[in-house]
């Protein structure tokens, strides 16, 4: 410990340092120290090949292998000389697919630049074009709008072209820095990278020591695209607190642009009373998973908590990987009367890994704690069947996995095997329902929920993955209440409709429920450490805070073919979609901190499929619950319909509505229903009496004889069928002698 002390105070006195393979300077020396611990391992260089979502075809992104280079570098020390990277055995389950694993393994995670862990405060740089390319705008990942503006344009961009511009980044603490990880600039108007940098470190941003390669300054690869992350490690890891990156050479025809990642290990000072950082006090597995080690992870829940526990699958991906769901329930399997159904959807888009790995720490968390007895989770798990799919788009994330978190850059893995969106690939209802709207005589006539899935859409030949096909099938066989589709590369809860009309790039398109759908998001977004903190950056250009971090899907960007829509249009599901982090695939050493600023929201949010009114639907005489009932709400435009057994959920805001419920044979009914502020629904049951004619359909079907009281029923509905009708017949004759002596009169 005193030696420790010794080594940390000499470097803050010397405030100078070299980064070579060897050190002149006797000052230096001890420096050695530092730069291979044992904890620490690196890949010599590294060159990543990733496509932007604006330049790229999916098909060819997602099919195109990555290419890992590993080169020997003069001088470089090997603390895994055994170790020739991480490449699993080929995988023999079930469903014989095989992968392999060439993720690339760097214990020194970065410093957060892509992440928002560096403040804007930490980040200079020796001049800007503009204040939307200074230097806060050159982290690893960050997207420009549509129109580069003056505030959020796509990197950080240099005034001046030559070899004396720099951008500095503080690490605040003594820092064991690894390498770089650097990025072109994200725009649709213009090229611009770096082609070749060297990079500078120093311990109190005056004195700058260039990084060396045995004799000579190292000149890193840069890029050779804008999108491509590249990265570049240090022939010899070393300790400092401010590091640079020094442009050297860039784009013939563009100008000095670039965005960044830090990689480096934070140095242990026990003096320092910011030294342990953030992290999480659940006995949680915070680790990425790829689909075999999160099968194993599933399987060992289930293990732990086999009372409350059940998986099963939904279908299969393009390359047979199962899609796996975790159900979590008092009484699992089965669907029980008046228990609501809740799902938390993840990794639709491959490579936006955060929700997959809190939908995984969620259901060991609620194992854990149910095991323990915890009140919140033992009533939660009680009364509401849980289903967690952890994984929408396996292949997809198979291919982000495979290049790691730093180097998956925007795009790679966020589309299904062959290169479909998925979600934009559900069945567009909206404009099916719109355009029934506008051409009715009555548009109330016009039916407003459970809209059929066009015929095209079913046929063999159309262009949906099956991975959507498995979803929707799973969307029909249960009566989900509530769901949440998890996201990633930004931060902002997104609620129906995503779909715009008229084909607007971007306008408010409210449901029937806006209301509470507002609630819903509102509920999330508000209970999410990040998402509630006033004083957060903005992720890439747009600040969803004006809007308290809830936002309409249409009124952000159109997207025909949600999930979300569908849900509401299709189901009785509501959905919101969480976009959960301004980084789609954090490095492993923020998960902990990222279950942290999520669990409570997670939690909270299942907690709202109890909010409204409930109920059973039965027949009068059998007291059967009826299936397909439809409820409808005075004064809401979206009706629902009951299960197979008659219960329903309707998700209401406090107040007192007038439900209506009918069903194909029945007499309507008609009841007040009050819901409150507590999150517990209202008991609202219906009982419903046949029409005679239903009766006497069933009766004569079975052969039976008609009872009296029924035969008498049928006589008077006669009789007043004849009693109108004759009704009608006189006043038609009167009509027409009135016309016949206005005729004879002229």
């Amino acid at each position: 410990m005193e030696k420790s002390l010794c080594v940390v105070a000499l470097v803050l006195f010397l405030g100078r340092f070299i980064c070579g393979a060897e050190t002149t300077t006797q000052n230096f020396s001890f420096l050695s120290n530092y730069t291979t611990p044992s904890s620490v391992k690196w890949t010599q260089a590294v060159i990543v090949e990733e496509q932007s979502r604006d330049r790229v075809t999916p098909t060819a992104e997602t099919r195109r292998h990555s290419k890992t280079v590993t080169e020997e570098q003069p001088n470089s020390t090997n603390v895994n000389e055994g170790n020739k990277g991480i490449k699993e055995e080929e995988l023999k389950d079930r469903e014989d697919h095989k992968i392999k694993d060439k993720k690339i393994n760097l214990d020194c995670p970065p410093l957060g630049l892509e992440s928002l862990r560096v403040d804007d405060s930490q980040i200079r740089a020796s001049s800007s074009q503009r204040t939307g390319l200074g230097p806060h705008r050159g982290r690893l990942n960050i997207q420009s709008g549509i129109s580069d503006g003056d505030q959020y344009d796509g990197a950080w961009c240099a005034e001046f072209k030559d070899k004396h511009q720099w951008i500095e980044v503080d690490a605040i603490h003594l820092t064991l820095f690894t390498g770089v990880i650097l990025q072109g600039r994200n725009s649709i108007w213009s090229w611009d990278w770096v082609e070749s940098y060297k990079v500078q470190l120093s311990n109190d941003s005056v004195d700058w020591q260039t990084c060396m390669n045995g004799t000579e300054e190292a000149i890193f690869k840069g890029n050779q695209d804008p999108e491509t992350p590249v990265l570049g490690l240090l022939p010899v890891p070393t300790v400092a607190r401010f590091i640079r990156i020094n442009p050297q050479t860039w784009y013939f025809n563009g100008t000095i642009c670039l965005r960044a990642e830090i990689l480096g290990c934070r140095v242990h000072d026990p003096m320092d009373p910011y030294q342990q950082e953030r992290g999480s006090r659940d006995n949680l597995d915070f680790r990425h998973h790829d689909y075999k080690e999160m099968r194993k992870l599933m399987k060992s829940v289930t293990e732990e908590c086999p009372d409350i526990t059940h998986i099963y699958t939904i279908g299969k991906s393009y390359m047979g990987l199962k899609l796996y769901v975790m159900e979590i329930s008092d009484n699992p399997g089965k669907h029980e009367l008046g228990e609501p159904e809740f799902r938390y959807v993840a990794g639709m888009h491959g490579n936006e890994a955060l929700g997959r790995e809190l939908v995984l720490n969620l259901m060991q968390y609620l194992c854990k704690e149910y095991k323990k007895g915890t009140q919140r989770v033992v009533q939660l798990v009680t009364e509401t069947r849980i289903h967690l799919l952890p994984s929408m788009n396996p292949d997809g994330y198979e291919v982000a996995y495979e290049k790691g978190s730093e180097l998956s850059g925007w795009a790679d893995g966020r589309y299904s095997f062959e290169g479909i969106d998925l979600n934009h690939n559900f069945p567009d209802l909206n404009n099916i329902m719109w355009d029934a709207q506008e051409i009715a005589a009555d548009a109330s006539k016009v039916s407003n929920h459970y809209i059929p899935i066009p015929e095209y859409y079913t046929q063999e030949d159309a262009l949906v993955a099956p991975e959507t096909r498995a979803v929707i099938s799973w969307m029909q066989d249960i009566p989900f209440v509530l769901s949440a589709n998890l996201h990633g590369g930004e931060l902002v809860v997104t609620y129906p409709y995503d779909c715009t009309r008229d084909w607007a790039p971007k306008e408010d398109t409210p449901t029937a429920d806006d209301a509470f759908f507002r609630w819903l998001a509102t509920v999330y977004a508000s209970t999410n450490l990040v998402l509630a903190n006033p004083d957060r950056r903005i992720c890439h250009y747009e600040d969803f805070q004006m809007h308290n971090n809830i936002i309409n899907g249409g009124a952000w960007h159109t997207v025909p073919g949600s999930m979300n829509d569908f849900s509401y249009l299709h189901t009785n599901c509501f959905e919101v979609t969480v976009e959960l982090s301004c980084d789609k695939f954090p490095h492993v050493s923020e998960l902990p901190v990222e279950w942290e600023n999520n669990k409570e929201s997670l939690l909270v949010y299942m907690e709202q499929v109890h909010r409204g009114i409930k109920g059973v639907i039965r027949d009068k005489i059998s007291k059967q619950g009826i299936a397909n009932a439809i409820i409808k709400v005075e004064d809401h435009d979206h009706d629902i319909r009951s299960a197979a057994d008659g219960d329903y959920w309707r998700l209401l805001n406090p107040g007192e509505y007038k439900v209506i419920v009918w069903a194909e044979g029945y007499f309507p009914s008609v009841r007040r229903c009050r819901v409150g502020q507590q999150p517990h629904p209202t008991i609202c049951d219906f009982t419903l009496t046949k029409t005679p004619i239903q009766r006497l359909k069933e009766i004569r079907a079975k052969g039976e004889k008609i009872p009296k009281d029924l035969q008498l029923r049928l006589r008077a509905l006669r009789m007043r069928k004849l009693r109108a009708s004759t009704k009608a017949i006189n006043r038609r004759r009167e009509n027409q002698r009135q016309r016949a002596r206005r005729a004879r009169s002229t």
